[in-house]
């Protein structure tokens, strides 16, 4: 037996428990990084299968935006950092509720649908024509946009906290003092 049908069923086993794990959890914080963990898993799984570009982008974006949640999570709740106990569940007798019929309809919609058969052959590289399809003569701006966003999100983060930038390396001055 090889290795990546063991990794694949790890990988899926991590991601659904993760998954259940954001609606059994009783803070904030907890259920982000389960959510991270999760999502994680997914991409790891794409890694897994050779759709390396959906699998690091999956997994980029799901660090980012889970870093982004847990610094407001910090930066605006009341709750200190999202780690004290609260209810995580919403409606919780509709919910269930809910959530099965939106999965019998999903489930019915897949075996229901009347999926057209292939036409022609796949690309030599279903990667590499998934991406030029989804961002085509587009991506260098979309690479240099992420980086710009990541650039903005860190130095608005440092430069917010009451402390300041330098509050660490150098003793803090008084209004009127200078070096």
């Amino acid at each position: 037996m090889t290795l990546q049908p063991v990794a694949f069923w790890v990988l899926a086993v991590l991601s659904v428990a993760s998954g259940v794990a954001v609606f059994v959890v009783d803070s904030m914080a907890r259920a982000t990084f389960a959510l991270l963990a999760s999502l994680v898993g997914v991409g790891l799984v794409f890694l897994l299968i050779d759709l390396s570009y959906l699998g690091v982008l999956i997994v980029l974006m799901m660090v980012m935006e889970m870093t982004v949640m847990a610094v407001f999570m910090i930066m605006y709740m009341m709750n200190p950092a999202g780690l004290m106990p609260m209810k995580m569940v919403h409606n919780s007798r509709g919910a269930p509720l809910i959530a099965a019929g939106v999965f019998v309809l999903l489930a019915a919609g897949v075996f229901l649908t009347p999926w057209p058969r292939r036409r022609g052959s796949p690309p030599a590289d279903p990667t590499h024509a998934l991406g030029l399809s989804i961002m085509g003569p587009k991506m260098l701006v979309m690479m240099v946009v992420g980086v710009a966003i990541l650039a903005t999100m860190i130095s608005t983060t440092v430069l917010a906290t009451h402390r300041g930038r330098y509050d660490g390396d150098r003793p803090r001055l008084r209004p009127g003092e200078g070096r």
